[in-house]
């Protein structure tokens, strides 16, 4: 039996979007051409998908994210509330003479962010161009991310600077020692899973 799709009355999906079964897109949300989402996710109220992003399976995009072009989001990725990713490296609304708006489309100033399987990015984050979110890595809340984040660790602050290491169920399995460094795996969680 297959699993029906919820897409709030208000929400505006374009032509040539996927949606997979068991997708919920709630109120004012706006999916553009060619985004695909994978099955059983959650866009939250007001979210924004740019044309042409990937969202994989189990997914939770929560409210008022803006995801632009060139993000692609593996399965398993929770946004949280509020977050900006962004594309551009050099953005300007004009040409240099200032007689035309530049174009919004994808150019050689735009760059490809990946946010890998399992991550966690919390609540009023940035997300730089041309970055790469770690499989199970974490973005504590109102970070701004300037730089790639390994995998299995949690970053947070402005920059988003490693504070720990942490296991696939969220858990703190290591901290930097005294020199800052962090500790080499594998470390043993809890939960009974191993970080490498």
């Amino acid at each position: 039996m297959s699993k029906t799709n919820k897409i709030h009355e208000t929400a505006i999906i374009e032509e040539d979007v996927t949606i997979g079964e068991g997708t919920t897109i709630w109120d004012g949300a706006h999916i553009r051409r060619g985004a695909t989402l994978g099955r059983d996710c959650i866009v939250g109220e007001k979210s924004y998908v740019a044309y042409d992003v990937k969202i994989g399976d189990l997914c939770k995009i929560n409210a008022c994210v803006y995801i632009c072009a060139g993000v692609t989001i593996a399965n398993g990725v929770m946004v949280s509330a509020h977050t900006v990713f962004t594309n551009d490296s050099t953005p300007r609304a004009t040409d240099s003479e200032v007689t035309a708006l530049r174009s919004s489309a994808p150019d050689t100033s735009t760059r490809r962010t990946a946010v890998e399987r399992g991550a966690s990015i919390g609540a009023n984050c940035t997300i730089a161009p041309g970055v790469t979110l770690g499989a199970w890595c974490m973005v504590g809340m109102g970070s701004v991310v300037t730089k790639d984040v390994p995998a299995h660790t949690l970053v947070r602050g402005n920059p988003a600077r490693p504070v720990a290491v942490i296991c696939a169920c969220g858990a703190v399995v290591a901290r930097p020692d005294a020199t800052g460094d962090m500790p080499r795996g594998p470390h043993r969680c809890a939960c009974g899973k191993v970080t490498p």
